[in-house]
């Protein structure tokens, strides 16, 4: 094991040798491969290619190296391509701490029980008088930026839940086909998080019609991984007490490492009081812990 695989619980370095085609032995091989494909892009700035930020992208690619390479490509074409959305890329931003209040997203603090974050999204809590759909899409890869340094994740990945009770047909109408494809092509072509599952809960039939129109731009994959489920699971959650709709993402504290990466990648610094999480919300539980409580939820 390297000091690149240090994170890892015993159980996840197997995981990711198995499903991921991960290799200690070659790991510094591999993200140099990726590496050297920066110099055919020169019309990308590509503000960090320190190993540990390649590495995630390896892992979201099954240590393909082309397939990493071009998502560590989109990655940072999408954020020149979108300057606006990455202006104010803090939790302090007025749109994007609303939407983090609001829940999007929300999380559960225990995993699923193959080791996945749980996140969680209540479709009706979007207040339209407050916040955008982008200053939502903002929060999500805000928390998405903030979860994918824990190598934990990089490996197990998530799993998406979105309940559309209530969700009305006025709000369904601000998602704007142009809008949806911003979001696709944020979180499935230009972010390196593996996600396990989308799963949608009590959507009305407008919601299943616009999903007909967004279906030709997601990947096969992704297609295989949508599900629709009963109202059950949306209660589940609803109820769970482990739920925490706030500011989760906010989490601390920073390593000193962390805090040089974010400096490069020229985002702004959340410091330790603007938490209001509980610091252990990522992580796991104990065997104990883990052996007295039923699964919240049953997943893929």
């Amino acid at each position: 094991m390297t000091h690149l695989q240090a994170g890892l619980s015993p159980e996840t370095l197997e995981k990711a040798r198995l499903e991921l085609n991960e290799n200690p032995d070659t790991l510094h091989q591999d993200i140099q491969e990726v590496r050297d494909m920066v110099i055919t892009r020169p019309d990308i700035g590509f503000l960090r290619t320190d190993d540990a930020f390649i590495l995630r992208f390896l892992r979201a690619r099954k240590f393909h190296h082309f397939e990493a390479f071009r998502l560590l490509a989109q990655y940072f074409e999408y954020r020149q391509q979108n300057l606006d959305m990455f202006k104010s890329f803090k939790a302090t931003d007025p749109g994007i701490k609303q939407a983090l209040k609001d829940g999007f997203p929300g999380g559960l603090a225990n995993l699923d029980h193959y080791g996945r974050k749980i996140l969680v999204l209540f479709a009706a809590n979007w207040d339209q008088s407050r916040y955008t759909l982008v200053d939502i899409l903002r929060a999500i890869l805000l928390s998405l930026e903030a979860m994918i340094e824990d190598p934990e994740l990089q490996v197990n990945g998530f799993v998406l839940i979105i309940d559309w009770s209530n969700f009305t047909f006025k709000q369904a109408s601000k998602l704007t086909p142009s809008m949806l494809r911003l979001a696709i092509e944020g979180l499935q072509d230009s972010f390196p998080a593996r996600f396990g599952g989308i799963h949608f809960v009590n959507q009305p039939w407008y919601i299943h019609a616009l999903y007909t129109v967004i279906r030709p731009f997601l990947k096969e994959k992704t297609r295989k991984r949508v599900f629709n489920l009963c109202g059950v699971c949306g209660c589940i959650v609803a109820s769970d007490p482990h739920y925490n709709c706030m500011m989760w993402v906010l989490f601390s504290p920073f390593s000193k490492n962390r805090e040089q990466n974010l400096r490069k990648f020229s985002l702004p610094m959340i410091t330790q009081s603007q938490s209001v999480v509980d610091p252990t919300v990522l992580k796991r539980m104990d065997k104990n812990e883990e052996e007295n409580m039923q699964p919240l939820l049953s997943l893929d």
